[in-house]
């Protein structure tokens, strides 16, 4: 039998459900302390989002680069120390400018961590790196939906007490990292630590990962507006806030649902992996479809959010295998990287792109727009991957 030489995996799971959780606890009420309790107006607090996102993309390339050219360790657990210490400043120092420089602080550690967890996970030896996905998917959506949950009861006692509850939370993933994450450098560090310099990626396998990663830039960009212009979109539908918060409740419980029924069929999932997410991409375009009927419709929100929620599952554990299974074993930090960084890069243009096409537009534009953007990148991916693939 083969010896285990890469993570051990339930403690790659818990590290993520953790880190997930902690930062949960924060990004909800972002916008709404900025805007409500710090009198900022909403533009200032787009742009510190866009700072944020940006920390992160910054993290997760830093991220990719530390992990397959310095320690696995040591990268896991510099993105430990950088979240606890933000989540400290951020639990003394919440006024402004204090909280924004606390938030991109947390971005960039943020960042770090999801890099090196996503590395971590193509080390695990004993499992398939596709079912690994699987789980860090589910655990770090469970993470999400248990800290957006809490934070509105703690939040009534004061925003430090959210703070310290995510500091805490940081605190035992950093213990974790320290116990349970040393010593799991990978073959290929752990022979020589002067690492020669990176091949390049063959053409046939570096055109589809640009494919891949240009259709997730696109994807989230329009993914994000759920995130911040459709609140506003149900709100001059005539629907509440809690309404909008119950769709996001939908979204968490649907994924914790059934993404342990696709983790049981990632066999045959992973058979038709390429298939998988197609189907992904076309399911998240379609939903904004929806959108353009929804008027007051509390329901049609619901339908658009469970068919976005579903194509979400098929897409996000796939790319992630597919990243794996192109890129070379001495640069998979570097790929996972690419793959995280475009998702934030997505995420750092959304509310700002969705608030051009809306304010110089219409809402109906927007969806119309991502449908199609969404649809046509996708076939530009798969006509690439066929491509390549003969």
């Amino acid at each position: 039998m083969q010896r285990q030489t890469g993570m051990p995996a339930k403690w790659l799971f818990a590290g993520s459900f953790l880190a997930n959780t902690g930062t949960s606890f924060i990004w909800p009420l972002t916008t709404i302390y900025l805007h409500d309790t710090l009198g900022q107006s909403l533009i200032t607090a787009g742009l510190v989002l866009l700072c944020n996102s940006l920390c992160v993309v910054l993290g997760n390339m830093v991220g990719g680069l530390l992990y397959d050219r310095w320690s696995h360790f040591y990268t896991i657990l510099l993105g430990s120390l950088i979240v606890i210490g933000a989540s400290t400043f951020l639990m003394l120092n919440n006024g402004w400018p204090a909280f924004p420089l606390g938030l991109v602080m947390l971005g960039f550690g943020n960042g770090l961590n999801l890099t090196s967890i996503n590395s971590f996970a193509t080390e695990v030896k004993n499992k398939r790196t596709s079912y690994i996905f699987n789980v860090l998917y589910f655990m770090s959506n469970l993470g999400m939906v248990i800290g957006t949950l809490m934070v509105g009861y703690i939040l009534p006692f004061g925003i430090s007490k959210v703070f310290a509850v995510s500091l805490f939370l940081f605190i035992i993933f950093g213990i974790i990292v320290v116990c349970f994450f040393r010593n799991h450098e990978g073959q290929h560090l752990t022979r020589d630590k002067t690492l020669p310099k990176p091949a390049k990626l063959a053409p046939n396998r570096l055109r589809p990962l640009l494919g891949l990663l240009c259709t997730i830039i696109v994807l989230w960009i329009f993914y994000e507006q759920w995130q911040s212009n459709i609140a506003t979109f149900m709100v001059e539908n005539n629907l509440s806030i809690r309404h909008y918060s119950s769709i996001w409740t939908l979204n968490g419980v649907m994924i914790v649902l059934i993404q342990p029924v696709m983790t049981y069929f990632d066999e045959a999932l992973l058979r038709h992996l390429h298939a998988r997410l197609y189907g992904g991409f076309f399911l998240i375009g379609s939903s904004f479809l929806v959108l353009l009927i929804a008027g007051t419709h509390y329901f049609m929100f619901l339908l658009s959010m469970a068919i976005l929620t579903i194509g979400e599952i098929l897409v996000n554990p796939a790319a992630s295998t597919f990243v794996d299974n192109i890129s070379p074993a001495d640069q998979k930090g570097r790929f996972q990287g690419s793959l995280a960084s475009a998702t934030s890069f997505g995420r750092a243009l959304g509310p700002l792109v969705g608030a051009a096409i809306i304010d110089y537009i219409s809402y109906s534009s927007l969806f119309i727009l991502a449908t199609v953007c969404i649809w046509l990148s996708t076939l530009v991916f798969a006509l690439i991957t066929k491509h390549d693939q003969q």
